[in-house]
C-alpha cells in the first residue's frame, strides 16, 4: 500500500462539560459527553521511502509543526519505523472552536499511518501515543460517542440518540489556557452519573467554561442571542468559541450576524475509521 486518500477526521460536540475539581499538578478534573458529528476534515497520505514527513495545506495555512506532523513523528519514534509520509490536510473544522479538530486530525493520522506503514499496533497502544499529544486524541481513536471523566483519559462508550445540530462559530477563537487559568472559573460542580444524562441527553447539565468564555469572547454572546431569537436553546461546546443548538425545526440563516460561521451537522453513531 502506497497511499490512502480522503481519510475523515470528524469533529465532536461536548453535550455538557462540568469541572468537578483540580489536581495538585494543576490539571482540571471534568465530566463530559463527547459526541461525534459529520463535520469533518479530510486527510491524504502518501508513503515516503526516505523517512521524511511533509505536509501540504489544502485549504488554509496551518502552524509549521501542527498535531498532524507531531502525531506522525510520535508514531515513528514509538515504533522505529523508517518510512515517512507526505500528508495533505484539507481543513474544514475551524481552530479554537472547542470541537477537537486538531486532536481528530492527530487521531486519524495515527490510524492511517498505522495501516499505511503496516505497523499493526492495537488501539490501546495508539491511545497511549495519542494521549501524549492531547487529552482528546484517545476519544477519537476509540471511535464511539463516550462519557468522559478524569482529565479526559477515562472513556466509557455510550449510546446517544441521533440528532441534528446548528453550530455557530464567531470569527474570534478562544485559547483553552485562558479559560482554565481564569479565577472566575467554577471548579466544584457536583459529580453526575450516566443514568442522569441518559434520561435527558440533550438538556442535561451545562458547560462550566461558558461564563468565563463569554467574558473573554463577546462573539459567543452574540451567537447565543441570535440562536435564541430563532427559538433555539444553545450552549458552548468544549473550550472554544463555537456554540451549538439541537435543531428542532428549520430556520432561516440568511440574516445571521456578519462573520458568524454556521454549519448544520448530524450526529455520528461511530467514527468513520472505527475498526481500523
Amino acid at each position: 500500500m502506497q497511499a490512502l486518500y480522503d481519510i475523515a477526521a470528524p469533529a465532536k460536540l461536548n453535550l455538557f462539560l462540568h469541572i468537578t475539581g483540580q489536581r495538585a499538578d494543576g490539571y482540571h478534573l471534568l465530566q463530559s459527553v463527547f459526541m461525534l458529528v459529520d463535520w469533518c476534515d479530510q486527510l491524504h497520505f502518501e508513503v515516503r521511502h526516505d523517512g521524511a514527513l511533509s505536509r501540504e495545506d489544502l485549504t488554509w495555512a496551518l502552524p509549521a509543526d501542527d498535531l498532524v506532523l507531531r502525531a506522525a513523528r510520535a508514531l515513528q519514534q514509538a515504533t522505529g519505523c523508517t518510512l515517512g509520509a507526505h500528508i495533505g490536510v484539507a481543513k474544514s473544522v475551524p481552530a479554537q472552536a472547542g470541537m477537537g479538530g486538531g486532536s481528530s486530525d492527530a487521531a486519524s493520522t495515527l490510524l492511517a499511518l498505522n495501516r499505511l506503514w503496516n505497523l499493526r499496533l492495537p488501539q490501546a497502544t495508539l491511545a497511549r501515543i495519542g494521549l501524549a499529544l492531547g487529552a482528546d486524541v484517545p476519544f477519537f481513536l476509540g471511535g464511539e460517542n463516550a462519557w468522559i471523566e478524569g482529565i479526559g483519559e477515562q472513556i466509557t462508550p455510550i449510546h446517544i440518540p441521533p440528532a441534528r445540530f446548528l453550530i455557530a462559530k464567531p470569527q474570534a477563537g478562544l485559547d483553552t489556557s485562558r479559560i482554565f487559568s481564569d479565577a472566575d472559573l467554577k471548579r466544584n460542580t457536583d459529580l453526575a452519573i450516566i443514568s442522569g444524562f441518559a434520561a435527558n441527553p440533550y438538556g442535561f447539565g451545562h458547560n462550566d467554561l461558558q461564563p468565563v468564555a463569554e467574558k473573554l469572547c463577546p462573539g459567543i454572546c452574540q451567537a447565543l442571542e441570535w440562536l435564541a431569537s430563532k427559538g433555539l436553546k444553545a450552549r458552548m461546546t468544549g473550550s472554544g468559541s463555537a456554540v451549538f443548538a439541537l435543531l428542532t425545526h428549520e430556520i432561516d440563516t440568511q440574516h445571521a450576524p456578519e462573520g458568524l460561521l454556521l454549519k448544520t451537522c448530524s450526529s455520528l453513531e461511530s467514527h468513520p475509521l472505527v475498526g481500523w
